[in-house]
């Protein structure tokens, strides 16, 4: 899919023209054939537009005269499981490109319709430098909600594992602690570039007009690069907090389960220890021999009365041991 993008009057505007100046161009898992016709309209080599479609491609920046690439790793739910997915973004003299393998709330945060009050943020197309770092941010950001949503339903699953004697919600949890690892590399990747982003800042006083770089930070862009880091290294906290506790808890959950099926062949023993006092009665009485008691009428009443006696006391002495 092929939109493109640019602000008029302070709103994100779609428009039809491909490679008009401050405009973004959002690829979304894009056909042969418009990667072919953004290639022709703006200029940038195609295998650049192809990275990002790799979805081992890692994060990184490459830099050269006519455009800078930066790949970073931005969180999706594909259902009950969280995973990572590369996202491209092609910064040229005056476009942005992000170029993604699959929609995601990222992208779609900032091209909905809804009312700015809704929308995470302000964009201005024509600002590359601003727009770039409200991606980041709005990254870290979705990262983060997504980290409080896998600790919440680790907390879900605990609770169900209080009672569980099956292997379903461990594998539950298995499934949430991946998603963890994968949101702790993935941003680990991007701080390095956040890292790298930082370190080539420009100062608004030694700024040159006719400087070739195509990322150029002002005063106000260090601050929001600084709060994007900040984010970020929350994120990664976050991460591996709820990764550790969680490897704790599927540890001691572990032998919950176990615990808990040991409890139910105990209980299952004990019921059949109970079950068979009438069943060894009936055995002796039902022999073909001669027997106590047995011309007297209250024979059958009477061998009633001792099957319940023997019984309640092996309950008893079973409750006594806890086997109950």
């Amino acid at each position: 899919m092929l939109r493109v993008f640019k602000t008029e009057q302070d709103q994100l505007v779609s428009i039809d023209v491909i490679g008009e100046k401050g405009s973004w161009i959002n690829l979304v898992n894009p056909s042969e054939e418009e990667l072919q016709l953004v290639h022709e309209k703006t200029g940038v080599p195609i295998e650049l537009l192809r990275y990002p479609l790799d979805e081992e491609e890692i994060s990184r920046i490459e830099t050269e005269p006519d455009y800078v690439l930066i790949i970073i790793k931005i969180p999706v739910v594909r259902g009950d499981f969280y995973d990572t997915l590369p996202l491209g973004i092609i910064i040229q003299k005056d476009l942005f490109i992000t170029v993604c393998l699959e929609n995601n709330a990222l992208l779609e945060g900032f091209t909905s319709t809804a009312p700015r009050t809704v929308r995470p943020t302000i964009v201005y197309t024509f600002k590359k430098t601003r727009f770039l770092l409200q991606v980041l941010f709005q990254t870290a950001a979705l990262y983060l909600k997504y980290l409080r949503e896998i600790d919440r339903k680790s907390d879900e699953v605990e609770r169900k594992l209080h009672q569980a004697t099956q292997n379903k919600q461990l594998i539950r949890l298995l499934e949430l602690q991946k998603s963890l690892v994968y949101f702790t590399t993935s941003l680990r990747s991007n701080e390095i570039v956040m890292e790298k982003l930082l370190k080539s800042q420009l100062n608004l006083e030694s700024l040159d007009p006719d400087d070739p770089r195509l990322i150029k930070m002002y005063e106000e862009d260090e601050d929001l690069l600084e709060d994007v880091i900040t984010e970020n290294r929350q994120a990664i906290e976050m991460g591996e907090i709820y990764t550790r506790v969680l490897s704790g808890t599927m540890d001691a959950f572990a032998s919950v389960i176990s615990n808990n099926l040991n409890v139910i062949m105990k209980f299952l023993t004990s019921v059949t220890i109970v079950l068979s006092i009438p069943t060894i009665v009936a055995s002796y009485y039902g022999m073909n021999v001669a027997l106590p008691f047995q011309n007297s009428p209250f024979a059958f009443a009477g061998t009633l009365v001792v099957t319940a006696l023997i019984s309640g006391v092996i309950v008893y002495i079973l409750t006594k041991k806890d086997m109950f």
